[in-house]
């Protein structure tokens, strides 16, 4: 009993369960040997003796219920069992949900692990963290898979699973600098154990499926990876982080989309409240310095922090200069509608002003029904910019102006003479003014 205790206080829940198995059955065992040699008498005597406790000052008082008896050892063995089972159970289910392709319903499952109301032991709740962080990015969401590394890490600074597949998250979005930072301190990590001939940390602790023999080649894997990044930053392809992987938003998002994901990161990864998972887990290392976790995990934070806040301004830049870009498009478009409507373009010609056509193949002006030579809309509406467009628009409004001058200086002219029989020649322009 006493060593499923421990062995569940360090994480080693597997040995503890089959400790508490043991110890339960040979508790029994020896139980039913003591029974056969009691007699009737014995047994009602021994129950009473344990049913009745000794009444208490606390007690004794008129209106005030008796305080409970503390659990037996018994008790407290099968309590403990029972949640370990629980756990194991719950770990099994979210393992089995993301082999299935089930992300949600796995993250489901560890988040359950992990926000239990009694407290998870730290080595157990590492790994619960890396299984959530994979199921994290199986489903697509990126920052959250990063968090739940840098907890892991802050609870064990030494876990190889949890430092690979922080890398390999940084590597997605292409952030190379911090993915060579977590591969560097892989590499010394490597090295140390390859010095040492043995895994960092005790040899009770779980180390996620690490194993020594494997080390040599992971090694040789890594150098050949931290050359290759190195290049990639050599050639200058560290500036293009993807952030929208990284924020879970899609391209070409609209300005609400991106505030609401903005929003939502920025208050579910705070810095000032990264530490709060700490206070429902069970720590079995007396030696660690609780603070230390608390500025490891807060610090981490703060580096997601900062580049979710990097993310945020290169996307609404990026949204702003479109928005800026379809403003202009649509000015351009009005000057163009106006200066066609003033010189009497029709509306189905000036819809089609900004998608030019080879309606003539030579672009040469053509003659119009009034006997005029016109230059085609389409060849007129190129690349024309809004400076020109209004213009051409006044210079076409002071023509038809003077025109309609003219005309009515030659009525009056005519008026004044002796004869009304005369034709008076009108254009139809002045007219339509």
């Amino acid at each position: 009993m006493v060593l499923g205790k421990a062995c569940s206080h360090l994480g080693m829940m597997e040995d503890a369960m089959v400790l508490l198995q043991t110890g339960r059955r040979l508790a029994t065992a020896a139980s039913r040997r003591e029974s056969r040699y009691l007699s009737d008498d014995d047994f009602s005597f021994s129950s009473a003796a344990v049913t009745e406790a000794p009444p208490s000052a606390s007690s004794s008082a008129p209106g005030t219920s008796p305080a409970p008896a503390p659990p037996t050892e018994s008790e407290s063995a099968a309590h403990l069992l029972s949640h370990i089972k629980f756990l194991l159970r719950r770990r099994a289910a979210a393992v089995a949900a993301l082999d299935a392709g089930l992300p949600s319903e796995s993250v489901r499952h560890f988040s359950k692990i992990l926000d239990g109301r009694r407290g998870t032991p730290h080595p157990f709740a590492a790994g619960c963290l890396v299984g959530r962080a994979a199921a994290y990015r199986a489903a697509g969401r990126i920052a959250e898979s990063i968090a739940d590394c840098n907890r892991a890490l802050a609870l064990e600074p030494t876990s190889i699973p949890a430092l690979r597949a922080r890398a390999d998250l940084l590597e997605s979005v292409r952030s190379y600098p911090d993915c060579l930072r977590d591969l560097d301190h892989l590499k010394l990590l490597y090295d140390a154990i390859l010095r040492d001939r043995k895994l960092p940390g005790p040899a009770w602790r779980p180390f996620g499926g690490a194993r020594y023999r494997d080390v040599p080649g992971d090694l040789r894997a890594l150098t050949s990876r931290i050359q290759a990044l190195r290049q990639s930053v050599a050639r200058g392809e560290a500036c293009c982080v993807d952030y929208h992987a990284l924020m879970g938003v899609r391209r070409g998002c609209t300005r609400s989309e991106l505030e609401r994901a903005h929003l939502l990161l920025s208050l579910k990864h705070r810095p000032d409240k990264a530490a709060a998972f700490i206070e429902r887990l069970e720590f079995a290392d007396e030696h660690r310095d609780m603070d230390a976790v608390r500025d490891q995990a807060k610090m981490s934070a703060l580096v997601l922090y900062r580049l979710l806040q990097k993310g945020y301004s290169s996307i609404m830049s990026s949204i702003m200069d479109e928005e800026a870009a379809e403003k202009q498009r649509l000015r351009v478009a009005a000057a163009l509608q106006a200066a066609a409507s003033v010189a009497g373009v029709p509306a189905q010609e000036v819809g089609e002003l900004p998608q030019p056509k080879a309606a003539t193949e030579s672009g040469d002006p053509v003659e119009n029904g009034r006997g005029q030579r016109e230059v085609p809309a389409e060849r007129a509406s190129v690349h024309v910019p809004t400076s020109e467009v209004k213009v051409a628009a006044a210079a076409a409004a002071s023509v038809f102006q003077g025109v309609f001058c003219r005309d009515l200086a030659t009525v009056g002219d005519l008026l004044s003479q002796a004869g009304f029989n005369r034709t008076i020649p009108v254009k139809y322009e002045a007219m339509s003014c």
